[in-house]
C-alpha cells in the first residue's frame, strides 16, 4: 500500500469513540492494561493504520478460536500470551502502547458499524481485558507488588477499603468465603474492599464473596470481575456511541482510511495468506490441474460442496461464485489459473464468448484487476455462516453445519465417511447446538488424526475460516507422505501431467 502522508487520529471525531478528552483512564499502560478512556493522539501512516489494526485483529480471532475450541483454562492462558506476544509486544515500552492503544480504537471505529460487529468486538475485548487484569492480579498476588492497586488507583476506582476492625469483625465469615484466603497469615495480608452487591452480582452468583446489608465484601484479588463488568459497560456505551457518527467519518475520510474501515472485518489474518500454500516444487499447490485432487483432499465441507455444485451444474450462482472463487484466490491460486478452471467448467454448458462475456470481468474484479481494483479478502466463517442461506438446490454457498438440516448432514457426512459413527455424531451434537465452527473443527479433527502433533501444521484459524483450514490440511497431507505438495504427491504430479496433455 503506498503511503499518502501521516494521519493524525485527532481530525477525527474519536470523541465518540472513547470519553471526552480530559477523562481519567488511559490505564496503566506499565503493566498492558488500559481501560482505553482518553482517546489517542498518534500520528499513523496508512500502512502503520493498517498493520496495527491486523495485528490487533489476529490476537481477537485467536480469543474466538479457542473459545470455539473449548480449551482448557491453562491452555487457554498460555495460548493467549504467545498471540499477544506475537502480535502486541515491542522491546520499545513507548511503541508497544503506542500499538496496544491505537490498535484498539482503530478496530472499535471498524466494529461500530453495526449490532453484529460490536458485538463480536465487545466480546473478545472484554475476554482480553480480562485475561491481561487477571495476570496483573496474579503477579500483584505471587510478588506482593501494587501492580493492581496502582491501576485501580490511576484508573479513579472509588472503592471503600474495609478497616481492620471491621474485617476483624467479620473474619470468621470473610474466611468461610470458598477459595478465599486460606491461612490466617494470607488473610491478614489481604486488603478487603465494600462494594455494593449490585456491582458484584457475578462474584455473588459464584459465592465468591461475602454479603451484608446491600454491600459486598471483595478481597482485592477478585476486584477483577467487578473492574472487567465496567470496562464491559463503557467499551458497550462508546460502541454505540462511534455507531453515530461512523457514517460522517466514513465520508469525511473516503479516500484514506474509510474503505479501510469498512472492510476491517473481512481482512483475512490466520495462515494460508494469498500465494501462500505452496507444493514441494516451491510453486503455488492449488492450480487448475490440482484443484480435483486437493478439493477431496484438503478443502473444508462447505468449499467441498461448492467444487460439486460446479462440477455436477457446471456453473454457479453469484453468491457461489463470490464464496469459492475467492476462496481460490486466497489459496494462491492465480488470476489466469481462476480463469482457466472456470472457464473450463462453465464452457461445458456454453461458449467460451458467453462465458468471457458474462464471468470473466467478474473474476478480474476478484483479482483486483477491474472496477476500484480492489484486492478483494476470501470469506471468514462468521461471514458464510451469517450471510444469505442457499436455496435448496439451486444454490451451494453457505456454511453446511448451519444451512443444511439433520438429516441432510448426517447423509453427507456418512457418504463422505467422515469419521466414524461415534465421530458423526459428535459433529451433529455440535451443529444442533448451534456451535456450527466446532463442528468444522471436529471434522477436520477426525480427518487430520494427530494433526497437533505435526510438525509444520499450523491449526491457527481452524474453524474460523475455510483457507486456515486448507492451509493446514496442505501441510498436514505434505508432512504425511514426506514433503509432498498438499495431495500426494504422485496424486498431484499425475493430475499436472494431465492438465499439461490436455492443453
Amino acid at each position: 500500500m503506498n503511503v499518502a502522508g501521516p494521519i493524525r487520529s485527532r481530525p477525527l471525531p474519536l470523541s465518540a469513540y472513547g470519553q471526552d478528552a480530559g477523562t481519567s483512564g488511559g490505564g496503566s499502560s506499565s503493566n498492558d492494561v488500559d481501560m482505553y478512556l482518553d482517546v489517542p493522539s498518534f500520528e499513523l501512516s496508512l500502512d502503520e493504520f493498517e498493520e496495527y489494526a491486523l495485528a490487533r485483529l489476529k490476537v481477537l480471532r485467536k480469543i474466538e478460536e479457542m473459545k470455539t475450541r473449548n480449551l482448557p483454562p491453562e491452555t487457554f492462558r498460555s495460548q493467549l500470551d504467545a498471540s499477544i506476544k506475537a502480535n502486541l509486544t515491542s522491546t520499545q515500552q513507548k511503541h508497544k502502547t503506542k500499538l496496544d492503544v491505537a490498535s484498539h480504537f482503530i478496530l472499535r471505529a471498524a466494529y461500530c458499524r453495526t449490532e453484529d460487529l460490536r458485538r463480536w468486538f465487545l466480546a473478545q475485548e472484554c475476554r482480553l481485558f480480562r485475561h491481561r487484569l487477571e495476570g496483573l492480579s496474579s503477579r500483584s498476588s505471587s510478588t506482593n507488588n501494587n501492580g493492581l492497586r496502582e491501576f485501580l488507583a490511576n484508573n479513579d476506582f472509588d472503592l471503600d477499603p474495609v478497616s481492620r476492625e471491621e474485617k476483624e469483625r467479620l473474619s470468621d465469615k470473610l474466611q468461610k468465603v470458598p477459595g478465599g484466603p486460606m491461612s490466617p497469615g494470607e488473610f491478614i495480608n489481604t486488603q478487603y474492599y465494600r462494594v455494593p452487591f449490585v456491582q458484584a452480582l457475578e462474584l455473588v452468583s459464584r459465592r465468591e464473596c461475602y454479603v451484608e446489608k446491600g454491600q459486598a465484601y471483595v478481597p482485592l484479588a477478585r476486584i477483577v470481575s467487578i473492574v472487567a463488568a465496567k470496562f464491559r459497560v463503557a467499551l458497550s456505551k462508546s460502541l454505540a456511541l462511534a455507531a453515530g457518527v461512523f457514517g460522517q467519518v466514513a465520508h469525511d475520510e473516503a479516500s484514506r482510511i474509510g474503505p479501510l474501515l469498512k472492510s476491517m472485518n473481512s481482512q483475512y489474518t490466520g495462515p494460508g495468506a494469498p500465494n501462500a500454500v505452496m507444493g514441494a516444487d516451491g510453486e503455488n499447490a492449488l492450480t487448475a490441474a490440482t484443484v480435483d485432487a486437493l478439493a477431496d483432499q484438503s478443502m473444508p465441507l462447505c468449499m467441498q460442496q461448492l467444487y460439486q455444485g460446479l462440477k455436477r451444474d457446471h456453473k454457479l450462482k453469484h453468491q457461489g461464485r463470490l464464496q469459492f472463487g475467492l476462496f481460490l484466490k486466497g489459496a494462491g491460486m492465480s488470476l489466469e489459473e481462476h480463469t482457466l478452471f472456470f472457464q473450463r467448467e462453465f464452457t461445458r454448458i456454453m461458449t467460451s464468448e458467453q462465458f468471457n462475456k458474462s464471468y470473466s470481468y467478474s473474476i478480474r474484479h476478484m483479482h483486483g484487476k477491474e472496477g476500484k481494483r480492489a484486492s478483494y479478502t476470501p470469506y471468514n466463517c462468521m461471514k458464510i455462516i451469517f450471510g444469505n442461506p442457499p436455496q435448496s438446490g439451486v444454490e451451494h454457498h453457505g456454511c453446511p453445519y448451519k444451512h443444511y438440516d439433520d438429516q441432510n448432514l448426517d447423509a453427507l457426512l456418512t457418504k463422505l465417511k467422515i469419521g466414524t459413527v461415534a465421530d458423526r455424531d459428535v459433529i451433529l451434537s455440535h451443529k444442533k447446538d448451534g456451535n456450527f465452527q466446532l463442528a468444522c473443527a471436529k471434522h477436520f479433527e477426525v480427518s487430520h488424526p494427530s494433526a497437533a502433533n505435526v510438525d509444520g501444521v499450523n491449526l491457527e484459524g481452524v474453524g474460523n475460516h475455510p483457507n486456515a483450514w486448507f492451509s493446514a490440511s496442505v501441510s498436514y497431507h505434505n508432512a504425511k507422505n514426506g514433503g509432498g505438495g498438499g495431495a500426494s504427491s504422485s496424486n498431484v504430479e499425475i493430475v499436472k501431467q494431465e492438465g499439461a496433455m490436455a492443453m
